[in-house]
């Protein structure tokens, strides 16, 4: 049904900022900005044909001028946690910026999310796709070696949202690319995850340190409150006394995708019982990181007006394991001098009918 391109508003130092959505056959839409790349809204209807957003998130340019908790945000260079911000490659140390206590996170402070991004628009009878494109200088973020980032959305009449992931860089490198999207099927504003059911595709989990940096165990998730091989209920078990959730606040791990092979497969899938929304999450990567929003506050305010409070969205960030750069056990995250990483997530949605 084509591409639309509407001015979303001007960044504080006066840039204009795009807003282009996707709209299929069925009347599911797509919206994302220049403004890093940014996944804005998912339409779904719901059992009734009701349509609700399902992304949490911002109705203004500056909302994602300060989005703390990375609402639909591409994450790169190297997503999650990297400890004291340093890994080493042939040798040569990079040092990355502090900025989550003693760790490294989504390579921030100089956020990729907070830069307009070049855009690219495809459409013919088959698909329509957006590519945003930026090109990273050797240095950026502490990193080595100029890079260049394309990142495409595709939406089909299957209402299956696909992120199409490229990155080149002029020097080996460590790269970690992911989407930092927040779902809630119940729609965007009903402030309540517990009661939605996840099942996620692993038979075993990262624990992680006081400072949320995986111990390099791989830990069977039988018996566990991490087990979600079957749907269960979000809030079961997230304030159980297990050692995990403690250390976590709620789930903020990574599940090692059963049978990875580096093709696409499922990961995950969540519903949610009133509206009857299914989300199915599909990768080619080896983890996906649950994240239930257990640092949203309040105080956040985003969409019509609506606050955010805490677990009132989650994520599944599709990824390499955290800090695999500095850990060999695990799949490394690691590309030569011009060698293309190329990655695909998948997030396709329905209504389950009774």
């Amino acid at each position: 049904m084509g591409i639309k391109t509407t001015e979303f508003g001007k960044t504080k130092d006066g840039k204009i900022v795009n807003l282009y959505t996707l709209t299929n056959k069925n009347g599911v839409s797509a919206s994302f900005t220049d403004l890093g790349g940014t996944w804005v809204s998912m339409m779904l209807p719901d059992k009734y044909g009701k349509f609700e957003d399902v992304c949490l998130g911002y109705d203004t340019v500056a909302g994602y001028e300060n989005n703390i908790p990375h609402f639909g945000s591409i994450i790169g260079r190297y997503a999650n946690r990297i400890p004291k911000g340093k890994f080493t490659i042939d040798g040569k140390e990079f040092q990355l910026a502090l900025n989550n206590g003693n760790n490294a996170l989504h390579s921030g402070p100089d956020y990729w999310h907070d830069r307009i991004w070049e855009v690219g628009t495809f459409e013919d009878e088959d698909r329509d796709m957006i590519t945003f494109m930026l090109i990273s200088p050797d240095g950026d973020q502490g990193f080595g070696g100029e890079a260049r980032i394309n990142v495409s959305y595709v939406l089909s009449d299957d209402n299956a949202l696909t992120i199409g992931y490229s990155f080149v860089c002029d020097k080996k490198t460590a790269v970690n690319l992911t989407n930092h999207a927040y779902f809630n099927l119940a729609g965007q504003d009903s402030k309540n995850i517990y009661d939605q059911e996840v099942m996620i595709f692993a038979d075993s989990f990262l624990p992680c340190d006081e400072n949320s940096v995986p111990t390099g165990e791989i830990r069977k998730v039988e018996n566990t409150a991490m087990d979600f091989r079957k749907y269960k209920k979000i809030g079961k078990e997230i304030d159980s006394d297990y050692d995990a959730v403690i250390q976590g606040g709620g789930y903020d791990h990574n599940w090692v995708i059963k049978d990875y092979n580096g093709e696409l497969r499922l990961a995950a899938k969540a519903k949610d019982e009133n509206s009857k929304r299914v989300m199915e999450v599909y990768t080619d990567l080896p983890g996906v990181q649950f994240y239930t929003g257990n640092y949203l506050t309040e105080e956040i305010v985003g969409k019509r007006g609506v606050t955010y409070p805490k677990r009132s969205g989650y994520c599944f960030e599709t990824q390499f394991f955290p800090n695999a750069v500095n850990m060999p056990e695990f799949i490394q995250p690691v590309v030569d001098e011009l060698e293309e990483f190329i990655s695909e997530t998948v997030y396709k949605f329905s209504v389950e009918r009774d």
